[in-house]
């Protein structure tokens, strides 16, 4: 008879099975690493003076899954950081791994030292809180230092105070009616028309709408009433080309299909990869059909092409400082503006060139042969990147039939008198409005037309441009959606965005 033995499980494999993890430890672990993702990016931007995504912007992107954890975690942990800095240096337990992973480090030690203590499953959890202890007592020795007996204390030595505005948000008209939203949202919240801005509603400050079904499902979006009256100043009319030169994230390129009813087509252009796809991630919420994403450099684009030549309004929103947006952005809470460095000779160096991509980038835009309107606005409080690049490109604009136009001629706020016209800029205060941003209108006068040799072409191109230029449909990715179907059909693609992908 034969005999079968059962094979048993090797004490080994026993040894490395882990147990599972309940759901509150799952969301802790990801939670943080999603978190020590974005303190990474935020960092790094600070301390190369380089532009970035707002730590909202970060946080609140479709790849964040645990969106109120992680927001919560980073801003802590920023106002807790030079604490924490000096707590790691003066326990000096940080091997050349952990150091690696120092945003990652930071995000535990806060939860470790000022956190609820949920769960600390994970690696970087272990070998920290096994030396709790030191941090600990490190962070007494600090509190000894500084002659402080409080950890509240150390705060109001380290922080500078919020800045709360009221809340706004946009009603995306293409899925929503205003009075809708204002039905739905009244069921929560004190809800109130803003007398500005058409599909702009206003809420008091703080409130949390990040996983609201109406922010969900791209019914409204999350937007500043500085940022929303750009789109509105250009106002294009439905059925026109309009081109969003510097698009991403892609709020106020939704915001211009919407108010071209979805007629027409927006051509929204980024040169960044990372935030070309939060662009096409905002074209999807919004529901819109007529915009097409293009993966380009808006200074590359050749007017003279099919593709723009029948562009007949321009929204400019290049990179800047973003000196006018810190509360919203949370600035303060970055190291630099700690240390002051924000008035520093680097700053001043990183606004003039600032200031010169700006005045390429509208000179640029003057030189499309059907436009008639071009918004030029940035986020900035500061002369050189607002009226400066407005005086310089005047002239040019004049020659090609332009003249400055007064948007939302009821705001009172207007431009610095530093050039002819200023009275027709659009000026909003950081202190007394929230944000500061700046708006200018250029419209040509009827009739005037562009001399074709006053349009740049693209001879001095070098021979590889030219080529990937002559080649860019065999390159290019386009999805193209269909809007003359009927039936269910028709329903099923409307909620999906045409865009268009130029691959590089």
């Amino acid at each position: 008879m034969a005999r079968f033995k059962a094979k048993q499980p090797s004490s080994g494999a026993a040894e490395k099975k882990k147990p599972r993890m309940s759901n509150a430890e799952r969301s802790a672990y990801f939670s943080r690493r999603e978190a020590a993702k974005v303190l990474r990016s935020v960092l790094q931007g600070d301390a190369h003076r380089r532009a970035v995504a707002s730590i909202k912007s970060l946080v609140y992107s479709p790849s964040i899954k645990n969106k109120k954890a992680t927001f919560a975690l980073v801003c802590q942990t920023l106002k807790h950081l030079p604490i924490i800095k000096d707590v790691l240096e003066g326990a000096n337990i940080l091997n050349s791994r952990w150091k690696r992973q120092v945003e990652l480090v930071y995000i535990i030690t806060y939860d470790i030292l000022f956190g609820q203590e949920i769960s600390f499953v994970g690696d970087a959890e272990k070998f920290l809180l096994q030396r709790k202890v030191s941090l600990q007592s490190a962070l007494a020795r600090l509190l000894v230092r500084k002659k402080m007996k409080r950890i509240e204390d150390l705060l109001d030595h380290y922080q500078t105070p919020d800045v709360s505005k009221p809340r706004y948000v946009r009603v995306n008209t293409l899925k929503l009616d205003v009075d809708s939203a204002l039905i739905e949202l009244r069921k929560q919240y004190m809800v109130e028309k803003d007398d500005l801005v058409p599909d702009l509603l206003k809420l008091p400050p703080k409130c949390d709408l990040h996983d609201h079904p109406l922010v969900m499902n791209g019914s409204v979006f999350m937007q500043g009433k500085a940022s929303s009256m750009v789109a509105a100043a250009l106002d294009p009319e439905p059925g026109w080309e309009v081109l969003d030169a510097c698009a991403a994230p892609g709020n106020k390129t939704v915001h211009l299909a919407a108010l071209m009813r979805g007629k027409g087509k927006v051509i929204a252009c980024e040169l960044n990869k990372e935030r070309i796809k939060r662009l096409a991630d905002t074209v999807r919420l919004s529901g819109a059909c007529n915009i097409e994403v293009f993966h380009s450099d808006f200074l590359s684009l050749d007017p003279k092409d099919p593709p723009y030549s029948k562009v007949r309004a321009i929204l400019l929103d290049p990179s800047c400082s973003g000196s006018g947006t810190v509360a919203e952005r949370l600035d303060h809470l970055l190291p630099s503006h700690a240390a002051g460095q924000s008035a520093n000779v680097d700053e001043t160096e990183r606004l003039t060139k600032l200031a010169s991509f700006q005045k390429k980038a509208l000179t640029h835009a003057l030189c499309f042969p059907q436009v008639e309107r071009i918004v030029y606005s940035t986020c900035s409080i500061h002369q050189i990147e607002n009226e400066d690049v407005v005086k310089s490109i005047l002239p040019l604009a004049t020659s090609h039939g332009f003249r400055l136009a007064t948007p939302f001629p009821q705001w009172h706020r207007r431009g610095l008198p530093v050039l002819e016209g200023f009275e027709h800029l659009l000026r909003t205060d950081p202190v007394e409005d929230k944000e500061g941003f700046f708006i200018a209108l250029f419209i040509r006068e009827e009739g005037s037309v562009i001399h074709p040799s006053l349009i740049p072409d693209s001879s001095h191109l070098s021979l590889v441009e030219r080529t990937r230029r002559k080649n860019l449909s065999k390159k290019e990715a386009r999805i193209i959606m269909p809007t003359l179907f009927g039936g269910m059909f028709k329903m099923f693609l409307y909620s999906k965005p045409s865009f268009r992908v130029n691959l590089k």
